[in-house]
């Protein structure tokens, strides 16, 4: 009880000292290799679908797959901001790198749109870009209620938290970032440090926080 308390408490503290995801700061350009952490965001499929997926016939919507948490990106960040889109000629990602992505992003045209944003300020080739971003995957546990869950659920995002504070440790919440949008679950936003060994705070990440009292979390389909 103690440590949900800790959670809600460190929760409000975050949703009350910032800007929304959408006013953070960001650096078009920047050198490759130089950020201070990164952010592993976790989409939540069902939701993408509904609002935007399914409308444009994107594959990663198609009746049956079930997809719950889905890799959206690992992002190079600053404490203050982000880069994106780094260096003058970026290379395009080999069909041996996108192999690396294949079973890390939900489409090919994800990890490309990824590499292109975000890959290209990691200071990595595409490759390596992705073989990293499976690793973050791999090092955070999906809690068990939202694992393809049959129905849909109304979940308070301090909740969500909970759930993955409690699955995963080492995580705190000022390490992480629930976000919303039109009153679903968006994404689940995990800050990991630069080397990749471990969580890290990041203060304006989790400020992102959704500020609604409850949001559905949508049945997996």
């Amino acid at each position: 009880m103690r440590r949900f308390s800790a959670v809600a408490a460190a929760l409000a503290a975050a949703a009350l000292a910032g800007p929304t995801a959408r006013a953070v700061a960001q650096e078009r350009g920047g050198t490759p290799g130089v950020f201070d952490f990164y952010v592993l965001a976790l989409s939540w499929s069902p939701t993408f679908c509904t609002l935007t997926g399914e409308q444009r016939g994107n594959p990663q919507c198609d009746a049956g797959k079930r997809l719950g948490f889905v890799v959206h990106g690992l992002w190079p960040q600053y404490d203050r901001g982000y880069p994106s889109e780094c260096g003058a000629a970026p290379r395009s990602p080999s069909r041996i790198a996108l192999e690396e992505a294949a079973d890390v992003f939900p489409t090919e045209g994800l990890a490309r749109h990824e590499w292109r944003r975000h890959g290209t300020c990691s200071g990595k080739d595409p490759a390596s870009y992705f073989r990293d971003a499976r690793r973050a995957r791999a090092a955070v546990t999906i809690p068990d209620r939202l694992i393809r869950p049959d129905g849909d659920q109304r979940l308070a995002p301090i909740d969500i938290a909970r759930l993955f504070v409690a699955g995963n440790p080492g995580l705190r919440p000022d390490m992480m970032a629930v976000t919303c949008r039109s009153g679903r679950l968006e994404e689940v936003r995990i800050c990991f440090s630069k080397d990749l060994r471990g969580f890290t705070p990041c203060p304006e990440v989790a400020r992102q926080n959704c500020r609604a009292g409850e949001v559905v979390v949508e049945a997996s389909r």
